[in-house]
């Protein structure tokens, strides 16, 4: 098949017969053919793909993304910056509000009641298949200590030989295996849930900085495995009729790790209804409540939650935006 540089390429074709000369069956075909393709050359040359206004703004997002990783790159050694962070960014533009997250924090919209997830986390486990695909194809990023197949559990010298369940960065599901020498090092991937690492080190994929993180007691660095680049959604607000108490949550893993969708909703329900439509506190009152909620209360056995459980011991921090102004009710 003839390639589109190929086609742009072609020159006009000459006329088959000569004026004057009578014209051939075999003749016209080939100057009908020569003509098509001329037209098809001149169609792919101007060959062009639509650019959306969302894609635009995507598209800076992810290269302002970008430039601030470059930036921390270069001044990690002037500053004494040597560790890194997730980011998630709000931005509202022409009456729509595109949420970009690298990393574990999340975000929702809580709207008369539904939920809407603006976000997922990005950790070993949700991007295991790109991990693994980078690994095959870049294997000197393993340095000869880990393998980028994942295994039910570790693999031990004594199972070589034998079969066992693996799967690789084309797979989702598990099949069988020999066991080679290869496999006894360690996977790429370990762990699973909050404890799930890369090179087990690190419990998330996505971020800013962290350039001079390596592997403990080793020289291998991390960052390759790293990626800056957000994932951005977007949320159109002119579709939808909005009042006061619909919002958008925005929280570190702090209070997700600990507090489900549905619980934040109804915290969203609990405390904006103790307050007036038009009173601007509401909102502060919310996020310190998740908060507060998230970090739960001094018992006998540490920080518990209402249910007993543990609460949260990482960094907290919520962002309530409003999206529908005091006279928004219907």
């Amino acid at each position: 098949m003839t390639t589109l540089a190929g086609l742009c390429k072609v020159p006009r074709t000459p006329a088959v017969a000569c004026p004057g000369e009578r014209a051939t069956p075999r003749s016209s075909m080939l100057a009908r053919a020569g003509t098509m393709r001329t037209r098809l050359a001149v169609k792919w040359c101007m060959w062009k793909k639509e650019v959306t206004h969302d894609s635009l703004v995507v598209g800076a997002i992810e290269n302002a993304f970008q430039l601030m990783d470059e930036q921390m790159a270069r001044e990690r050694h002037g500053h004494q910056v040597e560790g890194g962070c997730c980011a998630l960014v709000v931005v509202y533009l022409l009456g729509k509000v595109y949420v970009a997250n690298a990393g574990d924090s999340r975000a929702i919209i809580v709207r008369n009641g539904e939920i809407i997830p603006m976000s997922r986390e990005f950790t070993p486990e949700t991007e295991r298949q790109r991990l693994q695909l980078l690994g095959f194809l870049k294997p000197e990023l393993l340095g000869g200590e880990f393998t980028h197949l994942e295994f039910p559990r570790r693999v031990q010298p004594k199972e070589l030989g034998q079969r066992m369940l693996y799967r690789d960065q084309n797979m989702t599901g598990w099949a069988y295996k020999k066991i080679e020498l290869e496999d006894l090092r360690f996977p790429l991937v370990c762990g699973e849930g909050k404890k799930a690492r890369v090179m087990a080190t690190i419990g998330v994929t996505r971020g800013l900085g962290d350039h001079n993180l390596k592997v403990c007691t080793s020289s291998l660095p991390i960052k390759p495995f790293l990626s800056c680049f957000p994932e951005v959604q977007v949320y159109d607000l002119t579709q939808y009729e909005h009042c006061p108490d619909d919002v958008l949550v925005l929280g570190t893993d702090g209070l997700w790790d600990v507090t489900s969708d549905c619980e934040v909703a109804a915290t969203v329900d609990r405390v904006l209804s103790t307050y007036e439509p038009n009173d601007p506190s509401r909102y502060t009152a919310l996020a310190q409540a998740l908060v507060l909620g998230a970090r739960g209360t001094p018992r006998d056995r540490g920080w518990r939650l209402p249910n007993n459980k543990l609460g949260s011991g990482d960094d907290i921090s919520v962002f309530i935006i409003p999206l529908g102004g005091p006279g928004s009710y219907s």
